[in-house]
């Protein structure tokens, strides 16, 4: 099978939805010196969907995310996004697939000498886009994250909800298929956690397939959705909620949350 010059996740939008955007097939990671990260898992993840991963740290959910990156390879079994297994995906590929996939990290991962533009824009001058390109997506991107009066402003003159927005703008600015979060919400305050999960099922509603990895127990039973949970690198639950409305709209959701987990408008729990 040909690699398409756009990467393997970009053939998402192409596929019959029957194929799953991620699949694990009996995957298996040990790490140097024998430490077993994920065991045996299998999980499918069809278009569009919103996904937790969860359990406790050391569990497997960042390998997962790093195996989906290809920044690791499993010891065993295969890894595939839009029908297309990882393993065939050569070295001098993997940029091609990374760009086509988004993701957030916990820690940021902003560039501090670059301005909330600039951080936005270097995702897309990695790529080769044009400068007429870049002109025109990272304005829009900044609005949907609310950031729009930022762009000026540097990492440091943001707060943690702010430099967060800017990574998950940075890692949709260019609409890819699927989007993977690693601890999104990790060093936030309730209410800004709930503002990203918010911004995320906006991402999500788009028709974005979502993998959100996260420790948080609470915000997961709220959202409702689909949980795959991992113990000491097994998957032991893969439950679908449908305790939710499809057709809920972001305002909803956020409303909807911060009542369920009684935040207050000020961010702090009622």
């Amino acid at each position: 099978m040909a690699v398409a010059k756009t990467g393997p996740a970009a053939a998402a939008r192409k596929r019959p939805l029957d194929v799953p955007v991620v699949e694990f097939k009996d995957v298996t990671k040990v790490y140097d010196g024998g430490s077993v990260a994920v065991q045996s898992a299998n999980m499918r993840i069809g278009h569009g969907e919103f996904v937790f991963l969860v359990g406790p740290t050391g569990c497997g959910k960042s390998t997962c995310i790093r195996l989906l990156m290809k920044e690791l390879e499993p010891s065993r079994g295969e890894v595939s996004i839009a029908g297309r297994p990882l393993s065939e995906v050569p070295r001098s590929r993997v940029p091609y697939l990374r760009r086509n996939l988004g993701v957030v990290f916990q820690d940021y991962k902003l560039l501090p000498n670059r301005t909330v533009y600039d951080n936005v824009a270097y995702s897309l001058q990695v790529i080769g886009e044009s400068r007429k390109e870049i002109r025109r997506k990272v304005p829009d991107i900044l609005r949907l994250v609310g950031l729009s009066t930022k762009l000026h402003n540097f990492p440091n003159e943001l707060s943690g909800g702010e430099q967060q927005r800017v990574s998950v703008a940075r890692a949709f600015v260019n609409h890819p298929p699927l989007l993977l979060a690693d601890e999104p919400t990790g060093n936030l305050d309730p209410e800004t956690s709930i503002g990203i999960m918010q911004l995320i099922y906006r991402i999500n509603r788009t028709g974005t397939t979502v993998i959100v990895a996260t420790h948080d127990k609470e915000m997961v039973d709220k959202m409702r959705r689909r949980v795959i949970e991992l113990r000491e690198g097994r998957i032991v639950r893969d439950e679908r909620s449908g305790l939710y409305r499809p057709d809920e709209s972001t305002q909803e959701f956020a409303i909807r949350l911060r009542g369920e987990l009684g935040v207050g408008d000020e961010g702090h729990p009622n």
